[in-house]
């Protein structure tokens, strides 16, 4: 598992890593089932606290990532329902896209960014 914790951004960490994570499944690096690496181990591996990790560990699963098992760990376990889903999507395009505006990117330009990035992701998101 590649994480990449970039110490110097403005970023918290845990959100860094859940962001990473989120990445990762996205992109077939993690699947439905699999165990991520244990608190204690992910921070030795990245050499961040123990806290940051549960930390991290705890918004995916409050998101519907990972499911967490006191004596397994974390395991991905995609249960998000869709409608929850779609809202949050909703409210941060919302913000993006009015960033988008402010800079006067176009509607093309942001569909073009969009398709580019969604084919990073491929699965289940085609028409």
């Amino acid at each position: 598992m590649v994480i990449e914790i970039d110490f110097n951004s403005d970023e918290a960490i845990y959100m860094q890593l859940r962001n990473q994570i989120i990445l990762g499944i996205a992109t077939d690096q993690f699947r439905e089932g699999d165990m991520l690496p244990s608190v204690r181990q992910l921070a030795e591996h990245i050499g961040i606290n123990m806290h940051t990790v549960n930390k991290a560990y705890t918004v995916l699963k409050q998101e519907g990532y990972v499911k967490v098992d006191r004596r397994r760990g974390a395991m991905i376990a995609l249960d998000i329902d869709k409608m929850r889903a779609v809202d949050e999507v909703r409210r941060e395009l919302r913000v993006t896209l009015a960033k988008a505006s402010c800079k006067n990117i176009s509607r093309e330009e942001v569909h073009a960014l969009i398709d580019e990035i969604y084919e990073d992701y491929g699965k289940g998101m085609n028409d």
